[in-house]
């Protein structure tokens, strides 16, 4: 099957590799699933028996009517020719009982805005078992004060526990891309409530506070708008270093930081 490289594609083709990477996402039986970037369809066609329903959301024109069908015989398979990143992910649920399950072999130059996209509809989604560029991983499932930690980490620790399923070579693919890449499993669960911050404001204060990684928490927040006593009071009052940078900091601080600020 012809690849579009300007699409992102590399199918996948390591039989145990779909096996492992379906399975992760645990008993389907019960669910809706919903498949980003199904390609060749060769995790597809692990899924479609397992799960209750499966939409299979393919952005490519020729690939969506194969796809058809290849799975015309099965009704509980949708094949949506879509950009995922218009998707309204909560109206492919058939109730708010029905939380969705994602998977999906995401393109490497969209992966984060596609994570984004998943994390705006977070209330409609139990998990997603996403593969991504093993870099990407290392950033997303970093903790504070090492090297990888940063805004994507902190978004995505926000709104989901994240886990690392297994990393593949580039011979699992064709055609092999330049890097391994990494699977991950990410468990829905917001602490928006836990930490006491509100999910827009919050988000805005983590992107000024990530904004120069080599500038302290501090710098970046006077470059932001805030006045630099009320900075300086509220990095104090949650016990933090003044010269500390935003990426050696965990959320309960970051959290901390903003409701002072809001005050």
């Amino acid at each position: 099957m012809k690849h579009k490289p300007k699409l992102g594609q590399n199918f996948l083709v390591d039989p145990a590799a779909c096996m492992a990477i379906a399975q992760a996402l645990g008993d389907l039986s019960q669910h809706t699933v919903v498949e980003i970037g199904p390609g060749a369809g060769a995790i597809t066609e692990i899924l479609a028996p397992r799960a209750r329903r499966l939409i299979a959301i393919e952005l490519d024109r020729d690939l969506a009517p194969r796809l058809r069908e290849q799975f015309s015989a099965q009704p509980s398979v949708e094949i949506l020719q879509a950009d995922v990143l218009t998707v309204d992910f909560d109206s492919l649920r058939e109730s708010t009982n029905d939380p969705l399950m994602v998977i999906g072999n995401l393109p490497y130059y969209i992966t984060s805005d596609i994570l984004l996209r998943l994390f705006r509809f977070h209330a409609a989604i139990a998990r997603a078992v996403l593969m991504v560029q093993r870099e990407v991983a290392d950033r997303i499932a970093a903790v504070p004060g090492t090297r990888d930690y940063g805004l994507l980490s902190a978004t995505a620790q926000l709104y989901a526990r994240v886990e690392r399923v297994l990393t593949l070579p580039p011979t699992a693919f064709m055609p092999p891309p330049e890097v391994h890449s990494t699977v991950l499993r990410l468990e829905m669960h917001p602490r928006f409530e836990e930490l006491g911050v509100e999910a827009e404001p919050f988000f805005a204060f983590l992107k000024q506070s990530f904004a120069q990684k080599r500038k302290t928490l501090a710098k970046n927040l006077r470059a932001a708008g805030f006045e630099a006593g009320r900075i300086t009071q509220a990095i104090a009052s949650a016990g933090v270093s003044p010269m500390a940078r935003a990426e050696e900091l965990g959320l309960e601080s970051m959290a901390q930081i903003w409701q002072q600020l809001r005050r």
